[in-house]
């Protein structure tokens, strides 16, 4: 999982670099859209640890009824599964 210290860092680091190369003009004060980003960029990485423990679990759980299958092949094949469902880019 991310630490929200390092969020927030690449946050920051992500709107310095765009306001820099004139690449956004901010309507905003920079803190505030920082702030923003920080918490789009939390939602997303919650999303992205809740779908990753929810192919884990179904993954064991095919695993357990067939002993012979990849489990973490399983993994990633429903991981990606679930993601294009919820409309998810991982």
């Amino acid at each position: 999982m991310v630490k929200e210290a390092e969020i927030e860092a690449l946050a920051n680091y992500l709107i310095q670099g765009l306001v820099a190369r004139s690449s956004i003009k901010p309507k905003a004060d920079l803190p505030d859209l920082v702030a923003c980003v920080v918490e789009l960029m939390s939602a997303n990485f919650e999303t992205e640890a809740k779908i990753a423990d929810e192919a884990d679990r179904m993954a064991e759980e095919l695993a357990r009824k067939d002993p012979r299958a990849d489990v973490s092949r399983l993994r990633a094949m429903i991981r990606n599964r679930l993601a294009e469902k919820q409309g998810f880019t991982l």
